[in-house]
């Protein structure tokens, strides 16, 4: 028997629900009341699927000060350094062999992250219509 449809999305659920967690703490430290944007940084290996985090983001942000911001997802290249050579490559998440000698002795530089790059926050502050000189 199959898993539940819902099942796929529990896991970035989680993930959604920590990373409201996070920006909700930033807001309250900076006074803001709402959060209007966040931008995260997804690599192919961190096991996090975008599309289904953005599925999973509206039920994890309902009732905070995320709720009705802007998701955005940047999605981080897969890039190895060999061994062999010391060169880097940007390789695809499901061959991580060298591009330059072809050796697969390899060490993942960047493609496995997953985190918070920006926020943009609403304080309620009035916009001033020119600067004070």
């Amino acid at each position: 028997m199959g898993a539940a449809p819902w099942a796929g999305l529990m896991h970035e659920l989680s993930v959604c629900l920590a990373l409201i967690d996070q920006v909700s703490n930033i807001a309250t430290e900076r006074d803001a009341p709402r959060v209007s944007k966040i931008v995260i940084q997804v690599g192919p290996l961190s096991g996090v699927e975008p599309d289904l985090l953005r599925h999973a983001y509206p039920l994890a942000a309902a009732g905070t000060a995320a709720e009705g911001a802007e998701l955005i997802i940047d999605v981080a290249a897969v890039v190895v350094r060999c061994s062999q050579c010391e060169r880097e490559s940007e390789v695809p998440p499901n061959r991580l062999v060298c591009l330059h000698c072809g050796d697969y002795r390899t060490r993942v530089l960047r493609g496995d992250e997953l985190f918070l790059q920006s926020l943009e926050l609403e304080t309620g502050l009035p916009e001033r219509a020119s600067p004070i000189h």
